[in-house]
């Protein structure tokens, strides 16, 4: 599988590399709901869907322990552009 290049839009990826560049940020994908994906760093964690059009992120408990943050990326960013976005945290 060839490796694109970090400024090209996500949805020139094919699924198994989106799937890859996820695990190699330390995410770990559902069992049964196969879109979504985990990631627990140590002062935040993150639940991300792969949409039809976009990638949606919902960091739990972020704002208070309570209440979660929601963003959504759109797929014609560039992999370094959401990268940098989604797994900067909160």
């Amino acid at each position: 599988m060839p490796t694109l290049s970090a400024d090209t839009p996500l949805y020139n990826h094919s699924l198994p590399q989106i799937e890859q560049w996820l695990k190699d940020q330390g995410c770990q994908q559902d069992e049964t709901e196969l879109h979504c994906w985990r990631l627990q760093k140590p002062s935040w964690q993150a639940e991300l869907w792969l949409d039809i059009e976009q990638i949606t992120v919902r960091y739990i408990q972020a704002a208070e322990p309570t209440q979660n943050i929601q963003r959504s990326f759109k797929y014609s960013l560039s992999r370094q552009d959401i990268q940098a976005a989604v797994f900067s945290g909160p």
